[in-house]
């Protein structure tokens, strides 16, 4: 498929997949990942944006040994065009899904115990409402959610809020529960029955895993000044880093009952904001059988 976008003085066309590598690698800023994502070779998405600069007449990307950087007019390009894509990409799947029904497959992801369950009442419900179509429920560790969802791997994500990235849209908050912090059981911490924000100052805190979005980090320590671990993949391995005297952990009402430790004592941060939960997705992956999901899960919880 040919775009008629003409670039840098109208030279020729943009064709489509050199306006996805330049678009995923301005969101990955990184050319393995990009790559992964487009399931060609790393070289082949070089080649790419290397001959897009060409006819450009300019860098589109600022490159160093250690990272990538959106030049000032590759992020000019990108704002112009992200939009057209999505709505695009919008279109053809919106034309797809009316030429064949409301069939295929809705694939979604959790993290935690309590999450899975909540997920498997909204797919109930899904499957009431359209028979036709199937859905896949995996198990995500902390580590994988992002990049499950980046590659294509699952349509939506069940996961806790808020997820500020580029690309990604957030349905409606589905559980609001009150923050608890996972301390060692022979903590000084463990002997109170509820801990302030500002005890964080005096601990350190188990790191959320680095492909999290920043937004989950912020949320994750609701302190101004705290120590930071180690970071953990999975929830067990924080829990376990807890356990073992590394640190004490964030983490919402529901551990205490399905994840209880004898190594683990649960607190109250009984001045925190609470955890919320939703789902997430691509913004370019929002088909019809996504929202109606969605709107599933948001009526299993109303």
């Amino acid at each position: 498929m040919k775009l008629g976008s003409t670039i840098g003085g109208g030279v020729g066309v943009l064709e489509r997949h050199e306006l996805e590598a330049f678009l995923t690698l301005a969101e990955e800023l990184h050319f393995g990942r990009t790559a992964q994502r487009l399931h060609v070779s790393t070289s082949r998405v070089s080649q790419t944006i290397r001959k897009l600069e060409r006819r450009v007449g300019a860098p589109l990307f600022d490159r160093t040994s250690r990272r990538v950087e959106l030049s000032p007019l590759g992020r000019r390009l990108h704002d112009e065009l992200c939009p057209a894509w999505t709505a695009i990409t919008t279109a053809m799947t919106a034309a797809i899904e009316a030429g064949r029904g409301f069939t295929g497959a809705v694939r979604v992801c959790f993290t935690g115990a309590a999450a899975g369950q909540l997920l498997v009442g909204a797919a109930e419900l899904f499957r009431e409402r359209h028979p036709g179509c199937d859905i896949e429920i995996r198990e995500a560790q902390l580590a994988e959610l992002m990049p499950w969802l980046s590659a294509g791997e699952v349509d939506l994500a069940l996961t806790a809020f808020p997820v500020r990235s580029p690309g990604i849209e957030s349905g409606p908050v589905l559980v609001s529960e009150a923050r608890f912090l996972a301390v060692p059981v022979g903590h000084r911490l463990a002997r109170h029955g509820a801990v302030s924000v500002d005890d964080l100052a005096s601990v350190t805190v188990v790191r959320l895993p680095d492909t999290l979005p920043e937004s989950l980090h912020t949320d994750h320590v609701p302190a101004s000044s705290v120590h930071l671990g180690r970071s953990a993949a999975t929830f067990q391995e924080a829990l376990t880093l807890v356990g073992a005297g590394l640190g004490v952990f964030p983490v919402g009402a529901h551990v205490r009952r399905y994840y209880a430790r004898p190594d683990v004592a649960y607190v109250h941060l009984h001045d925190a904001p609470p955890v919320e939960w939703g789902l997430i997705w691509r913004g370019d992956g929002a088909t019809a059988r996504v929202r109606a999901f969605s709107d599933a899960a948001r009526d299993l919880v109303a």
